[in-house]
C-alpha cells in the first residue's frame, strides 16, 4: 500500500523537480502521462536514488501547491489511458484527496499532533536520527536527502517513518515534524496522517514495518540495513471521535466589488473563479509563517509570484505580492480597490485555515465579508472520507463519471 503520494516529487537541482510555474507543471504532467498505466503501477515501488529516473510522477509539490489540481492530473491521465488502465496511479492522486477530506472531518486530529508534537522532547536521540548518524546505512542516507534536496520517495518515507518509530523508538510527532520542516510537498493532512498509519494510529493495530530484504530489494541492492526492529507494535491514543460534516460556505455575492486572495494552499485561481468575476485586485499573499521549512518556502514564494501575474491576465486587473497575511494586509489591499468582499480558495485545515479564520472577524467589523470558495472536487469527494481508503476509493469512479470525466 502507498499512503503519503506516489506522486512524489523529484530531486532539486537533478533535473527532476518541476519548476514552480503552472506551465512547467502542466509540461512535467504531461510527459509523465504515457507512463500513468503499467509503467507505473509495475515500479512505483522502487527508489533507485537521488536523482535517478524513476516510475512516480515527482508532481506532489505542484499538487499540493495546486498549481495543478488533482482534476487537472485525473483529467490529463484519462485522456490518454482508460480509469482501469490507470486506476493505480489515480487512486494514488485521490490518497492526497481522501487525506485532506479525512482531517476535514476530524480537524482536532491536527490540533492533537500539534500538542503532542510541542510535548515531545527532543533529545540527542533525535538530533543524532535528523542529522543522519544513527549506523543505518539507508535510513541515514535518507535523512540526508531530505535535508538536501526536500524530497523522499515515497517508499522511502514509509520505511524512514517505520525506524523511527520501532527501531529508534522515538517519538513519531517529532519525526513528523523532521518531514514538515524539510519536505518541499509537506502537508498537514498527508505528512501527519501517513505517519500516523505507520504508527498504527491512522487504522488502529494496523502498522508498518521496515524490512531489511525489501529495502534492499526495492532500492536496488543500494542498502543492506542491520538491526531493524522485527516487530512494529501499534501506537495507542485516546479516540478520536466519529466524523463530523463538511462546514457549508457562505455563498459570495458575485455583484459586489472584491478583492482576490491567492494563498500558497491554492495557487490557480483562475480555475476557481471566472474572468468576469466582480475582481478589482489581486492579493497574493505568501506569509514565510504559514510554511515550515525553507525549501517549501522558497518553492511557494516562487509558485506565487506566478500565480499573481497569471492572476493579473485572468482577471484583467493589477496584482500585489505580499509577504504576510495579516489584517493590516489584507484590509489595506481590500481598500485599495474599493473591495466589500474577499474572494479566496479555500484552504484546507491547516495554518492558511487558522489565520483565515482570524481574520474573517476583522474583516467583518470593517463592513468586508470573506467569502472561500470550495473546489468541486473537494466538496465532492472529501465528504466521503468518513471511514477507511477503500471505502472512499469506492465513490472515486462514480464523482469522475459525474463531473463528465469518464
Amino acid at each position: 500500500m502507498t499512503i503519503w503520494a506516489a506522486t512524489a516529487c523529484g530531486a532539486k537541482g537533478k533535473g527532476m523537480l518541476p519548476l514552480p510555474t503552472r506551465r512547467a507543471a502542466l509540461d512535467h504532467l504531461r510527459r509523465f502521462v504515457p507512463r500513468a498505466g503499467a509503467s507505473y503501477a509495475s515500479g512505483r515501488n522502487t527508489d533507485p536514488g537521488p536523482g535517478k529516473p524513476s516510475a512516480v510522477s515527482r508532481l506532489s509539490p505542484v499538487v499540493r501547491y495546486r498549481l495543478v489540481t488533482e482534476q487537472d492530473v485525473v483529467a490529463e491521465v484519462l485522456g490518454r489511458h482508460s480509469f482501469s488502465a490507470a486506476g493505480k496511479f489515480i487512486q494514488e492522486v485521490c490518497w492526497r484527496t481522501y487525506w485532506k477530506g479525512w482531517v476535514e472531518l476530524r480537524p482536532a486530529v491536527w490540533q492533537r499532533f500539534l500538542a503532542e508534537r510541542d510535548a515531545a522532547k527532543r533529545e540527542a536521540d533525535v538530533m543524532a536520527a535528523e542529522a543522519g548518524r544513527t549506523g543505518i546505512d539507508c535510513f541515514d542516507a535518507w535523512a540526508r536527502e531530505l535535508v538536501e534536496t526536500g524530497y523522499l520517495h515515497n517508499h522511502a518515507r514509509m520505511w524512514f517513518a517505520s525506524i523511527w518509530i520501532f527501531t529508534l523508538r522515538l517519538p513519531w510527532t517529532l519525526g513528523a515534524d523532521f518531514f514538515l520542516r524539510h519536505l518541499i510537498d509537506a502537508d498537514p493532512a498527508s505528512n501527519t496522517l501517513s505517519w500516523r498509519w505507520v504508527a498504527g494510529l491512522q487504522t488502529a493495530g494496523k502498522t508498518y514495518l521496515a524490512r531489511a530484504d525489501n529495502i534492499a530489494r526495492y532500492t536496488e541492492g543500494r542498502f543492506a540495513p542491520r538491526g531493524l526492529a522485527e516487530e512494529a507494535a501499534a501506537l495507542t491514543e485516546p479516540p478520536v471521535g466519529p466524523a463530523g460534516k463538511l462546514e457549508a460556505l457562505a455563498t459570495p455575492d458575485m455583484a459586489a466589488p472584491s478583492l482576490l486572495l491567492v494563498h500558497h494552499e491554492d495557487l490557480n485561481a483562475e480555475s476557481l473563479f471566472a474572468a468576469d468575476a466582480p475582481v478589482r485586485g489581486v492579493l497574493a499573499a505568501c506569509d514565510p509563517a504559514l510554511l515550515w521549512g525553507d525549501a517549501a518556502r522558497r518553492f511557494a514564494g516562487e509558485a506565487m509570484a506566478d500565480a499573481a501575474t497569471r492572476a493579473e491576465t485572468h482577471f484583467g486587473c493589477g496584482s500585489t505580492l505580499a509577504d504576510r497575511l495579516d489584517a493590516e494586509t489584507l484590509l489595506s489591499a481590500a481598500r485599495a480597490v474599493g473591495a466589500r468582499q474577499v474572494l479566496t480558495p479555500c484552504a484546507p485545515v491547516g495554518p492558511v485555515a487558522d489565520a483565515l479564520a482570524g481574520l474573517e472577524p476583522v474583516l467583518a467589523a470593517e463592513g468586508i465579508a470573506l467569502r472561500p470558495v470550495r473546489r468541486r472536487w473537494d466538496a465532492g469527494l472529501w465528504p466521503h472520507a468518513r471511514r477507511g481508503f477503500f471505502a472512499f476509493d469506492a465513490e472515486i469512479e462514480g464523482h469522475l463519471r459525474a463531473e463528465g470525466m469518464l
